[in-house]
């Protein structure tokens, strides 16, 4: 048994697919295979049940699985006692970012750690919350951006700053002659809103009820933009003349001449966002670093 099968066990529980577990464990999927089929016979036991679509594990491949995690668990904190010893701004900074944020605060982020530690790159991956939230516990990732509230064991969490949501119209929409907008116009409109799975969808639909209302009508004028989608392809499809959306003021686009932003009249929708690391991370310099560049770009 080695800690390389282990990760790979760990993996194909979460992915539930042996194509996708080799992909994020940068090996061949044979390869994978192999491995836990070798792991298996060692310990006379099925770990996981296989069909044509899927892989999961069996109830006794649960508990292997879960006593796996907090193995590698522990072998990220011994790695991380060892590096505290080292130059805490000399190494790579494996950082994660939701998909609504990564893409509008990194490149603001970017000179000022590079001025503030040279020897220390970024590692960026930007997905879901929920995949941040087992990385991070992993020990795949060292520090994660994501909307506040975030809780997880040993894991500790700080609020960096508050952003208000705003309306992204078309410049020749009719409510673009308004100055500001009231939740009660959106109520007739086509509102544009990223699919399931992202917490901004849900940010935004917990912050108008009246919203959530109509997402939940499969006759509502809520169109959901397909999985997968981003802000940038709503702006898209707002920039065509499909509807209006709702973003975080981070992710306006003041260059667009076919865009224009309004803000809400009658409430201020926000979210907080906030960094999160693991308790034992040794390495606090570069924490530092990333969180006084992060508060230095929202100014």
């Amino acid at each position: 048994m080695t800690l390389t099968e282990l990760r790979y066990i760990v993996t194909l529980a979460q992915e539930q697919h042996f194509g996708r577990a080799a992909e994020r464990c940068h090996v061949a999927q044979p390869t994978l295979s192999v491995a836990v089929k070798r792991l298996e016979e060692e310990l006379h036991t099925a770990i996981f049940e296989r069909s044509k679509s899927s892989v999961y594990p069996t109830p006794v491949g649960e508990q292997i699985v879960r006593q796996a995690q907090r193995v590698l668990e522990q072998v990220n904190t011994i790695k991380d006692i060892a590096s505290s010893s080292q130059d805490h701004l000399s190494e790579p900074l494996r950082l994660g970012a939701i998909f609504t944020i990564g893409p509008y605060l990194i490149p603001r982020i970017i000179p000022a750690i590079r001025k503030a530690a040279p020897k220390m790159p970024l590692y960026v991956d930007e997905t879901y919350t929920a995949t941040l939230r087992k990385r991070i516990r992993q020990g795949e990732l060292d520090a994660i951006i994501v909307a506040l509230p975030f809780t997880e064991p040993d894991v500790l969490t700080q609020q960096l700053y508050e952003e208000p949501f705003v309306v992204l119209l078309a410049c020749d929409h009719p409510l673009a002659q308004s100055t500001s907008i009231t939740s009660a116009q959106l109520n007739d409109q086509n509102v544009l809103l990223l699919g399931e799975g992202h917490c901004f969808r849900d940010q935004v639909l917990e912050a108008l009820p009246d919203l959530r209302e109509q997402a939940a009508d499969p006759h509502g004028l809520i169109r959901t933009a397909a999985e997968g989608s981003s802000l940038e392809t709503l702006k898209h499809m707002v920039a065509s003349g499909y509807g209006i959306t709702i973003l975080p003021q981070s992710a306006t686009d003041k260059n667009n001449p076919l865009l224009t932003t309004r803000p809400f009249a009658d409430i201020t929708p926000t979210r907080a966002v906030g960094m999160a690391w693991r308790a034992s991370f040794p390495r606090h310099k570069a924490i530092d670093v990333l969180r006084q560049a992060i508060v230095d770009s929202y100014k």
